[in-house]
């Protein structure tokens, strides 16, 4: 069956790796304070486990978020997983905001990781995000990302390991301005 020519192609078939993105609509600032990102970032580590998607780095800015995590034995879970991060922080963000119904998130990219070098590229893409999109200028200081937990978290050898890949060649959905301040 072709792909839906309107719509990224989900293949979720495997079980294995997978880097998300997930972007606002129109590319909107919704999540442009603490309050609003801490939303995000709790719903989707939660969320993640109640799926079983078992998160390896996540990164959240005010209008995307990106994460790498292995997929459970039942990978097209994702769908199901996102729908309702999706719901429950669109229906907050418009609760916020006096707007129901306003539609708050576009569409998902995942991209399935199936070698070693790739999964480290983009563990590092990940968790260096908010330096990308220059929110700060290490990424151990953004809170709303795993970069911290990370250096906490993994072995001294790993996070070497890690840093020595380069992330310019990998192919990441990621046009996304950076933060402006809000009028």
């Amino acid at each position: 069956m072709p792909d839906w020519p309107h719509a990224p192609p989900h293949r979720l078939s495997e079980t294995g790796a997978y880097m998300v993105t997930a972007g606002t609509y129109q590319k909107t600032h919704r999540l442009w304070n603490p309050q609003r990102l801490d939303l995000l970032q709790n719903e989707l580590l939660a969320t993640a486990d109640e799926f079983g998607w078992r998160l390896a780095a996540w990164a959240v800015m005010s209008n995307h978020y990106h994460f790498l995590g292995a997929a459970p034995d039942e990978p097209e879970s994702l769908r199901v997983f996102l729908g309702k991060l999706h719901s429950q922080v669109a229906k907050r963000l418009n609760e916020l905001d006096q707007t129901p119904g306003r539609r708050v998130w576009y569409q998902f990219f995942e991209t399935h990781i199936t070698f070693e070098r790739s999964y480290y590229a983009r563990l590092k893409y990940v968790n260096e995000n908010p330096v990308h999109h220059g929110l700060v200028a290490a990424a151990c200081n953004y809170r709303w990302c795993s970069a911290a937990w990370f250096e906490r978290e993994a072995d001294t050898a790993f996070q070497k390991t890690v840093a020595s890949f380069k992330t310019d060649r990998i192919k990441v959905i990621d046009s996304f301005v950076p933060e402006v301040a809000r009028q």
